[in-house]
């Protein structure tokens, strides 16, 4: 695990009638600050990445479809430099991934359906303060194909 990443299991609450999906109160522990919450809505098959944020804290959950989230770790002073990690979010695993500034990320639709990314940002979108590279960029040793067996 990627250090100050941070995986919290979120609760669904169901009746007959639907259910209700938490993700993030200002009470709980890695809440930073509230600066605006968007949805990134992706196909199966597609990959938006990578960036980084130099201020921004994000918090993602995935209430539909699934998505194969991945994070890289390129930080000069951090114990998981060079570390990869995967994790694969939506309705059936559904956590809320806490991603400090300073971390590649990425993610790739799977599955069939169009996918859902909630992100409680800690602050609003500021061109300035984030990074990209091309999905396909060597310089983030990462082969974003399905892997088989």
């Amino acid at each position: 695990m990627i250090d100050g990443v941070i995986i919290s299991p979120l609760k669904q609450i169901m009746d007959e009638r639907g259910k209700v999906m938490h993700m993030l109160r200002c009470d709980a522990s890695v809440f930073t600050g509230f600066g605006e919450m968007y949805f990134s809505c992706i196909f199966p098959g597609a990959i938006k990445g990578w960036h980084l944020h130099k201020q921004m804290t994000i918090n993602y959950a995935v209430p539909h479809g699934q998505i194969k989230f991945v994070l890289y770790d390129d930080r000069v002073n951090s114990p998981t430099k060079g570390e990869i990690q995967e994790v694969f979010l939506g309705p059936d695993r559904y956590n809320l991934v806490t991603v400090p500034p300073f971390i590649w990320n990425g993610f790739k639709g799977i599955g069939t359906d169009m996918a859902i990314v909630a992100n409680c940002a800690s602050i609003p979108h500021d061109p300035e303060e984030i990074e990209r590279l091309d999905p396909f960029d060597e310089s983030i040793p990462y082969d974003w194909g399905i892997k088989h067996g």
